[in-house]
């Protein structure tokens, strides 16, 4: 009953910026993950960015570091991903997902952790 709808996708110039917004229900927000990924195609899906429900910790990607932010609201049971300096290489499908524990920190961007997914919003960087 966990569900998760992602928004703010579409297209945009490099160099601009995008915000994605994820809306959770069903999940008690008492420990556990929201993190966003990303998969081009006939690429491999893969973590950008992970905030913990917690205490609101925060791991990226190399990819994305100093670039993109996640952040939580949980008064609204929403978490988002402000992309700035897009590149075209960002292009994909964004996922948001969430889980209630990964086990270690080492695998928060590991998409086989996540067991609650949205069904992506397209992000398109063109030069």
């Amino acid at each position: 009953q966990v569900q998760l709808q992602e928004s703010g996708g579409g297209s945009v110039q490099a160099g601009g910026s995008l915000r994605l917004s994820c809306e959770v229900s069903g999940y008690t927000y008492s420990s556990g993950w929201m993190t966003w990924f990303r998969q081009a195609p006939g690429k491999e899906r893969e973590g950008v960015a992970a905030i913990g429900i917690a205490r609101g910790v925060t791991y990226y990607a190399d990819s994305v570091k100093g670039r993109f932010t996640i952040s939580r609201d949980n008064a609204k049971m929403m978490f988002h991903l402000q992309m700035n300096s897009l590149k075209p290489e960002d292009s994909a499908m964004y996922f948001c997902a969430t889980t209630e524990g990964v086990g270690s920190t080492a695998f928060v961007l590991v998409p086989g952790r996540y067991n609650y997914w949205g069904q992506g919003t397209q992000v398109t960087v063109s030069s």
